[in-house]
């Protein structure tokens, strides 16, 4: 297997990891201590990095008076994190079994505990990006028992999802969030997401493009 293509794959693996668990929940002390201290992941964070409250305020403190504020405000109060709202004619969201979405998690045996993730539906922004999470899990194990077979299974069906899902409603939620955001750490985390998904998915497309080239 080739080293390159491995490590790409962990980083995709990484990344969606990050974005989806900090769109899901509240970040705790554990998880912002590993983000400032690791300089790579610091690197993802250039606003929050040189934030002046993180200078006056301890982790615990930063995250009760600022962070979990302003994750409320954005996930649960003030805009809705799920596909569903930006994607119906009447802007309602689609909370039953009628939900595409969760027809694909069905089908790959994707379980979704709603109420353990507290979310009201399965199309959420953070299970959405956990969707793709197990989907490169599951394509760097394929990839390590060099079975291209199933490889390029996983590779379409992340490109199909990221096109017919993902990229229809979800840079314009995280263009809101840039946009309502009222700490450097939220505004961060939605240019991070809207930048990788959008990378993300040229990068899908340079590889079903490829697979179309040597098929012919």
């Amino acid at each position: 297997m080739n080293d390159d293509l491995r490590q790409e794959q962990i980083a995709r693996i990484n990344i969606y990891a990050l974005i989806s668990r900090l769109t899901m929940s509240e970040v705790d002390e554990g998880l912002l201590k590993l983000i400032e201290e690791d300089e790579n992941i610091l690197s993802f964070f250039p606003t929050y990095k040189e934030w002046k409250k993180r200078e006056e305020l301890n982790r615990k403190d930063l995250i009760e008076q600022y962070l979990n504020v302003d994750f409320t405000n954005l996930f649960l109060l003030h805009l809705v994190p799920y596909e569903s709202f930006y994607t119906r004619e009447d802007q309602m969201m689609e909370t039953g079994g009628d939900n595409p979405v969760q027809a694909i998690f069905n089908a790959f045996e994707f379980n979704v505990a709603l109420d353990k993730a507290r979310v009201m539906s399965a199309d959420h922004i953070g299970i959405e990006l956990e969707f793709m999470y197990e989907l490169c899990k599951a394509e760097l194990k394929a990839l390590e028992a060099n079975d291209m077979e199933i490889t390029k299974q996983l590779s379409q069906l992340q490109y199909g999802f990221m096109r017919d899902h993902i990229l229809e409603w979800m840079p314009m939620f995280l263009l809101n969030v840039k946009s309502e955001a009222g700490t450097a750490f939220y505004y961060d985390i939605a240019d991070l997401a809207l930048e990788f998904t959008m990378s993300d998915f040229e990068y899908l497309t340079k590889l079903k493009e490829q697979e179309y080239k040597y098929a012919t």
